[in-house]
């Protein structure tokens, strides 16, 4: 899965399953982009952001009540965040520096990122981690847990693959994180977090169109978990051809968003009323289905000098999240006086 750059770094494909969680960590650390944090770490939930840290804001901080109250009954939580996440911002600097450096980049807008977790199904139990970074909005190297071994997909990746996949302590120390300790992690936050990362809630949905002669687009905002489905139908029965459905795509209080469009420049408009929108959230019996009406279309287009005005409707479509990303997780271990961070290998590039 592609790395991209810092402003799509939220933009991952979302599973239809009801039963996997995730948590997922981001780094970032960035170079020539003005009035920008030079390093930003956050955590995900299930897609939801708990928490943040960066070079711009003196201690980590938590992002949901839930989350809050996590650190209330373990205040060593956030301790343990602030520590990491000033390692992590020493590191990350140090290795964007020395790519730009081996590549005899400078000036411009250069990006190193990483994405770090796992996922568990709670079904199954089935744990499924991950580990890879990106570089300037391309993957870099994606570890393979499997043979414990860096795929470096890009030319410029090659010197820091051979001498990562020489450092077998740190291959097992990540191997260990992402399959036994992030699990732990994610557990623990979902038990903390369960009245809120479990509720349901319903969309609003609404027929959007920029120009009379645009694909109409129906637009779901609002609703949670991320488990969801849209499609148009014809006549009672779905259909694909014409149809252009986009990403489920976080909001800035924790709900979801998408949208599916309808290119309707070879329909006739009488045949507009044979045309509706479905939306499926998983584990809601009833579907909301929206009949294409040219009359409840809202629209932000203003006609020419000399047309009938009409009704014209301002919409703003798209709600762009802040992916502000991650350091590294807080990995713990148990001792006798309860948690303290693990230590854990830094790599060079």
């Amino acid at each position: 899965m592609k790395l991209l750059i810092w402003l799509n770094l939220l933009l991952f494909c979302h599973v239809a399953s009801t039963v996997k969680h995730s948590l997922k960590i981001f780094s970032t650390a960035t170079s020539g982009v003005p009035n920008f944090p030079e390093f930003m770490a956050a955590a995900m939930v299930d897609e939801v952001l708990g928490g943040y840290c960066g070079s711009n804001i003196e201690t980590p901080e938590p992002k949901q009540d839930w989350v809050r109250k996590l650190v209330k009954d373990e205040p060593q939580h956030l301790e343990w965040y602030f520590i990491q996440c000033l390692g992590s911002q020493q590191s990350f600097r140090a290795n964007l520096d020395s790519l730009k450096q081996r590549l005899n980049q400078t000036g411009d807008v250069h990006i190193f990122q990483r994405m770090v977790g796992c996922e568990w199904d709670d079904e199954t139990g089935e744990v499924v981690g991950f580990s890879q970074y990106g570089y300037n909005g391309e993957d870099f190297l994606v570890l393979d847990l499997q043979t414990l071994t860096w795929t470096a997909p890009k030319q410029q990746a090659f010197i820091t693959k051979r001498r990562w996949d020489n450092d077998k302590a740190t291959l097992e120390f990540n191997k260990h994180y992402v399959n036994n300790l992030c699990p732990v992690l994610l557990k623990k936050y979902l038990h903390y977090g369960r009245s809120f990362l479990q509720r349901t809630e319903r969309p609003s949905v609404s027929l959007l169109q920029k120009t009379p002669s645009s694909p109409v687009s129906c637009h779901a905002t609002g609703f949670y978990p991320d488990r969801a489905m849209m499609f148009w139908r014809r006549d009672g029965e779905e259909i694909h051809e014409d149809v252009d459905l986009g990403e489920i795509l976080p909001n800035h209080d924790g709900s979801f968003q998408m949208s599916v469009k309808l290119n309707l420049s070879s329909v006739a408009p009488e045949d507009w009323r044979r045309y509706d929108c479905v939306f499926h959230l998983s584990g809601v019996v009833d579907d909301i289905v929206t009949r294409l009406d040219k009359a409840v279309i809202r629209t932000n287009w203003v006609p020419p000098a000399g047309f009938p005005a009409g009704p014209v409707i301002g919409v703003v479509v798209g709600l762009l999240l802040l992916a502000v990303c991650i350091a590294r997780l807080f990995i713990w271990r148990r001792n006798n006086n309860g948690f303290r961070p693990a230590k854990r290998p830094f790599n060079h590039v």
